[in-house]
């Protein structure tokens, strides 16, 4: 069994055996982008949707739900580690109301990252806008549940936040505006400016438990070994986009201490995937999944027989088992704090 498998099962006996032990964590409650999207970009007027056939095939009713996955994604796995729901519900989807948003409530949008200019490449919600509705959503608790009750719901949730891939990819690397203004260095500096600035804002309205999120190993991602590929370039991994990510990331580690010194009461923790990732990407065979093939079925996707014994669902997105791995190795060593 491996060692991230064991020491949830660990913690689940604990929390269900113990007299009086209970979780810690009311809430799961998720800002960011296609990673952690779980639907809300099904009501807007973008591209970017995922609510079709054969996204969520081995998702609960095999259904798309707007997840860009064959199944479910990290806040998922996160949330039922924590000994909550199994899926954290889109705001915007219409299914829903404030009764299913108590115990975790899900505001990330597809395509969008910390860059205002990012969600307005396939119009989709800007990250700043993601606060607005759970502004609302604070609003709507209360009136749910009184006053001092949202207090301690709000208070006592575990915030996830993960994003900022498409800010390098989408934004950066493809469009000239900010190319033109930033370096990529000073471009990080201004994208850590804004994730500083987002957390601040959550800790005035009452936020202490939070994860920030690390950038992946973009430059594995399918689509860009596809590019490489193309570009005659062997089709490994860009590692000059690997390094921005790692660069990247040690900007948010230098944030995160910034903050826990900074302000009073929170505890902010960096949940980074990249070493993860990367292992998983190099030696699939290590957990289970195929070696000859990274992606299901990238000549013709989606038509592997079975998805999660393939490291990514699609060109972007990794499948629900490297999820469910991902969401494992954070908790382990990240999360595990709050439990």
């Amino acid at each position: 069994m491996h060692k991230p498998i064991l020491f949830l099962l660990l913690v689940h006996i604990i929390l269900t055996l113990v007299p009086g032990a209970t979780a810690k964590v009311s809430a799961i409650i998720v800002f960011g982008d296609s990673s952690v999207d779980s639907g809300n970009n099904n009501q807007l007027s973008t591209l970017l949707k995922s609510n079709f056939q054969p996204y969520g095939r081995d998702f609960y009713g095999g259904k798309p739900t707007g997840r860009f996955c064959n199944g479910r994604i990290p806040p998922d796995f996160i949330s039922e580690a924590f000994g909550l729901k199994p899926a954290v519900p889109a705001y915007l989807d219409p299914m829903y109301n404030i009764s299913d948003f108590v115990d975790g409530v899900n505001f990330a949008s597809a395509g969008t990252g910390y860059d205002s200019a990012t969600s307005d490449v396939l119009s989709v919600i800007p990250f700043m806008r993601e606060l607005e509705y759970y502004k609302e959503y604070q609003s709507k608790l209360k009136a749910h549940v009184g006053d001092e009750k949202a207090k301690e719901i709000t208070s006592e949730a575990l915030y996830l936040l993960s994003l900022g891939t498409n800010d390098f990819l989408e934004n950066y690397y493809t469009m000239p505006d900010r190319r033109s203004q930033f370096t990529v260095d000073k471009y990080q500096d201004y994208l850590s400016g804004i994730a500083g600035k987002f957390i601040k804002e959550l800790y005035e309205l009452g936020a202490r438990k939070i994860s920030l999120g690390g950038l992946p190993p973009m430059g594995c991602l399918p689509l860009e070994r596809t590019a490489d590929f193309f570009r005659g370039q062997g089709g490994e991994c860009n590692e000059n986009y690997n390094r921005v990510a790692l660069n990247f990331n040690s900007k948010l580690s230098g944030l995160v201490k910034n903050l826990n010194q900074e302000l009073s009461g929170i505890k902010v923790v960096l949940s980074n995937p990249y070493n993860i990732l990367k292992q998983i990407v190099h030696k699939p065979s290590l957990y289970g999944l195929f070696e000859m093939s990274y992606m299901c079925d990238r000549l013709n996707p989606f038509t592997c027989t079975d998805a999660d014994k393939y490291v990514f669902w699609d060109s972007f997105h990794p499948s629900q088992k490297t999820n469910k791995i991902v969401s494992d190795y954070v908790i382990k060593n990240a999360l595990h704090v709050f439990l």
